[in-house]
């Protein structure tokens, strides 16, 4: 278990707590940092982001290597595949978020919209983390080492944040929908 520990703790600190974090940073009602200006923020978020790819990069090496020396199939679960599919989603997320730095690169977008694309886009690839890691907690090795009341409390959580995140996003679009009008 030694090696193998190491992929659901990475992950599990990637996508549970530093891209949550990175997210609620935007909000008004959860962040720690909404007396900060909107410049700090992004950085913090961008700070987060980065750390958070870094983990699931470090998660999935582990994982990759874990399954090579112990001569296993890899990405031959659903786990497997989503969890392949939103690391390099992500690195995908992290690269549009430099466009928004460097908004000149996109000749015919607003940074209005380009904010509207990366913050749908970015759900989309948190919701992905979160199918992931709830796949994950549906693993053989998983359901043996957490059983009864903890696994169904250990499932609710990326759920329970995904309800979060999604209305965060949600009420960020409205309130740029009406204050447009």
């Amino acid at each position: 278990a030694g090696l193998f520990s190491w992929h659901p703790l990475l992950m599990a600190l990637a996508f549970s707590f530093l891209m949550t974090e990175a997210l609620l940073i935007f909000s008004p009602e959860t962040s720690l940092l909404r007396s900060f200006s909107r410049k700090v923020k992004v950085r913090v978020h961008w700070a987060l982001q980065l750390l958070a790819l870094l983990c699931a990069l470090l998660g999935l090496g582990v994982i990759t290597y874990n399954k090579h020396l112990n001569g296993k199939a890899h990405f031959v679960t659903w786990h497997g595949l989503t969890g392949l599919l939103t690391v390099l989603y992500a690195g995908g997320q992290c690269a549009g978020g430099v466009l928004l730095l460097y908004p000149k690169l996109m000749k015919n977008w607003t940074l209005a919209k380009l904010k509207l694309y990366h913050a749908t886009s970015g759900l989309v690839g948190y919701l992905l983390g979160c199918a992931s890691l709830m796949l994950g907690m549906c693993s053989l090795w998983f359901t043996a080492s957490v059983t009864s009341v903890s696994w169904y409390l250990a499932m609710l959580c990326p759920l329970l944040t995904s309800l979060v995140i999604m209305n965060q996003v949600s009420n960020a679009y409205l309130y740029r929908k009406r204050s447009q009008h």
